[in-house]
C-alpha cells in the first residue's frame, strides 16, 4: 500500500510540472466554411440565401449551376463575388422557372486560404407571365389569355380534359391566344408552356351558359321567380341592384341562385328563409352580393334583415348547402341560423371564397345551429371582417357572440353521428370581439356541443384590431381538442394562452406563429399580406396572398 501511494504522488507531481499552456486560440490554415446555409425560393424565380457569418471572412463567393445533383462541373450560370456579411441575406433573381439549381458558397479572407465550399439545392417555381384574365374576355365556352408580347411559348395546357393547344408564332408575337371549345360552369387551370417548362398558370371558371338556366334581371321580382321555379332550377342573375322586392325569399325546393358574372355580382337586399317540410334538397348560392340594411338609416333602431340565411320553424333535411363567391354585409343577427324552433339536419354545409363584413350578431351567433345537426361543416378561402361583434353602431352595443355554434343532440335524434368541422385558409379580423367595449372579454370561435365532434383548424390568419382583442377558440368541455397547423395569430393572445375558466383549447402546434401580417389597409377591407414568411407559408385567405 505504501509503495502505491508513493508512485501515485510521483506521477501527480510529474504531471503538474509538465502541464501545457492554456489554449486561447486555434491556428488554422484556411477559413471555416459558412454554416447554417438557408435557401428559400421567393417570387417564384428568385432565391434568398443566408448563412452564419464566418470569423475573419472578408467576403464570400457564390456559384449557381443548373442542376439538382450538386454537380459543379462545367460553367456556372451565375457567380457572385465580394458578398459581405452586411449584405446578408441576399436575394438573387432572374433564374428560369420550374428549374432545379445547385448552389455553393465559400468564405474569402486576407492572408489565409478560402474555406471549403458548402452546398445546397433548390428548385424555382413555375414562372407567371400570364396577365390576369379580363372578365369581359371570359365567356361560357372560350377564354382569352394574354402575356407579354414576344415571350416564347409552345403550348397551352388546360385541365380538366387534358387539352393541349399549340401556340402559333403570331400568338407569340402578339402575346394573345383565344382558347375555345370549353364547357360552361367549369373550373379550369391553364398553363402556358415552353416545352416542358411552365411559363404561367391561371385558373378561371367559365360562366353559366344560359341555354340551361333561367335568366333573371334587376327589374324582376326575384322572390316571385324563386317561388315559381321548378325543383332543380338554376337562376342566373344579371348584374345590377335587385330592389323590386327586399323581404324574405322563401326556399322550399332544390335550387341554385347565382350571379351570371362573378366579377360583377348582382346586389340583393333579402333574407333567404328555408321553409319546413323539405327533405333531401340541394341548395346553392353563388357569386351574389347580399346587403342586409338597405334603406335603413344608420341611427335607426330598426335592424334591417336579421339573417342572411334562416331556417323557419319545423323539420328540414338538406343534403348540400353551398355558399360560394358571396360578398355579404350588414346583417343584424346571424349569417346562417336555425334558431331554437326548427329541427334541422344539413349533411354538408360549405362556405367558400366568400367575404363577410359587419354581421353584427346582436342576439344570435354567426353560424348558429341549435335544435339541429351539421355532420360536415367546411369553411375555406374566405374572409370574416368585424363579425360576431354584438354591435350595430351607433344604436346597439352588446356582448360579442360565438362564430360557430353547433348545439348538443338534446333529443337523441342523431345518435351515432359526428360533427366534423374544417376551418382552413381563412382570414379573421376582429371576429367575436366588440371593439366598442374592450373591457368585455371576447368569446368563442368554436362552440361545438354536439358529441362526438372533431375539428381541423389550419392555414388561418387570426388578427385583432388592437392588442386588447380577447376572442379565443373555446373553453367548452364538449368541444374536442382541434387539430391545429400553420395558423398565425397577431394581437390575438388568447388563442395561445390565458383563458381563465373551463376547458380552454389552445394552438400549441410547432407551426403556429404570431407575426404581424402587415395588411395593406385593414380599415378599408384590404387584407393583402406583406409579411414575407406568411406569404411563403400561404397563411390566410388566398385572395390576399401575392
Amino acid at each position: 500500500m505504501a509503495f502505491f501511494i508513493a508512485v501515485t504522488s510521483l506521477i501527480a507531481s510529474s504531471c503538474e510540472d509538465n502541464l501545457p499552456e492554456e489554449i486561447t486560440e486555434i491556428s488554422v490554415s484556411r477559413l471555416f466554411s459558412p454554416a447554417g446555409i438557408e435557401v428559400r425560393v421567393v417570387q417564384k424565380t428568385s432565391v434568398r440565401l443566408n448563412w452564419n457569418p464566418v470569423r475573419n471572412a472578408v467576403s464570400y463567393t457564390v456559384e449557381f449551376h443548373e442542376n439538382e445533383q450538386l454537380d459543379f462541373s462545367g460553367t456556372p450560370v451565375r457567380i457572385l463575388s465580394g458578398v459581405t456579411n452586411e449584405q446578408l441575406p441576399i436575394t438573387v433573381g432572374g433564374f428560369g422557372g420550374d428549374t432545379g439549381y445547385s448552389v455553393r458558397v465559400k468564405a474569402i479572407g486576407e492572408g489565409i486560404d478560402p474555406s471549403k465550399w458548402v452546398t445546397a439545392t433548390f428548385r424555382t417555381e413555375p414562372e407567371q407571365i400570364l396577365f390576369p384574365i379580363d372578365p369581359e374576355e371570359l365567356l361560357a365556352t372560350q377564354v382569352t389569355l394574354r402575356w407579354p408580347a414576344g415571350e416564347i411559348a409552345t403550348d397551352i395546357v388546360l385541365t380538366p380534359g387534358d387539352i393541349i393547344r399549340p401556340v402559333t408564332a403570331q400568338e407569340v408575337q402578339s402575346g394573345i391566344a383565344i382558347v375555345s371549345g370549353l364547357q360552361s360552369e367549369t373550373s379550369y387551370t391553364a398553363r402556358l408552356m415552353n416545352g416542358n417548362k411552365v411559363r404561367g398558370t391561371t385558373t378561371f371558371t367559365t360562366p353559366i351558359d344560359l341555354g340551361g338556366a333561367t335568366a333573371v334581371h334587376p327589374t324582376d321580382n326575384l322572390a316571385a321567380i324563386v317561388s315559381a321555379a321548378a325543383p332543380g332550377t338554376v337562376l342566373a342573375l344579371f348584374p345590377g341592384e335587385y330592389t323590386v322586392f327586399m323581404g324574405d325569399i322563401i326556399i322550399d325546393r332544390s335550387i341554385t341562385i347565382r350571379g351570371l358574372r362573378p366579377h360583377n355580382k348582382p346586389v340583393i337586399f333579402n333574407r333567404f328563409l328555408l321553409r319546413p317540410g323539405v327533405t333531401d334538397i340541394d341548395i346553392a348560392f353563388i357569386d351574389l352580393e347580399m346587403v342586409g340594411d338597405r334603406f335603413i338609416p344608420p341611427d335607426s333602431p330598426l335592424p334591417g334583415q336579421l339573417q342572411a340565411f334562416q331556417f323557419d320553424a319545423g323539420t328540414h333535411t338538406v343534403n348540400n348547402f353551398l355558399v360560394s363567391g358571396l360578398v355579404v354585409r350588414n346583417y343584424f343577427r346571424s349569417f346562417i341560423a336555425s334558431g331554437s324552433a326548427p329541427i334541422v339536419r344539413v349533411n354538408n354545409l360549405t362556405i367558400e371564397n366568400t367575404i363577410v363584413t359587419d354581421v353584427f350578431c346582436s342576439g344570435g351567433d354567426f353560424i348558429d345551429f341549435r335544435i339541429a345537426h351539421v355532420p360536415n361543416l367546411t369553411i375555406r378561402n374566405s374572409t370574416f371582417d368585424m363579425v360576431a361583434t354584438g354591435m350595430r353602431p351607433p344604436n346597439v352595443t352588446s356582448a360579442p357572440r360565438v362564430f360557430i355554434r353547433l348545439d348538443a343532440d338534446a333529443g337523441a335524434r342523431w345518435t351515432g353521428s359526428t360533427s366534423r368541422v374544417i376551418i382552413e385558409n381563412n382570414t379573421f379580423f376582429n371576429v367575436s370581439h366588440n371593439p366598442a367595449t374592450p373591457t368585455t372579454a371576447g368569446t368563442r370561435i368554436i362552440d361545438i356541443r354536439f358529441v362526438p365532434n372533431v375539428s381541423t383548424i389550419r392555414n388561418n390568419m387570426f388578427v385583432g384590431a388592437s392588442p386588447d382583442y380577447t376572442a379565443h377558440f373555446s373553453e367548452r368541455v364538449e368541444t374536442a381538442e382541434p387539430t391545429f397547423a400553420n395558423n398565425n395569430y397577431f394581437n390575438a393572445p388568447r388563442f395561445l394562452a390565458g383563458v381563465p375558466t373551463g376547458s380552454p383549447k389552445y394552438d400549441t402546434s410547432p407551426t403556429r406563429s404570431t407575426l404581424n401580417p402587415g395588411f395593406v389597409n385593414a380599415d378599408a377591407g384590404n387584407f393583402t399580406v406583406t409579411q414575407e414568411d406568411l406569404i411563403f407559408r400561404r397563411v390566410g385567405d388566398p385572395r390576399w396572398l401575392p
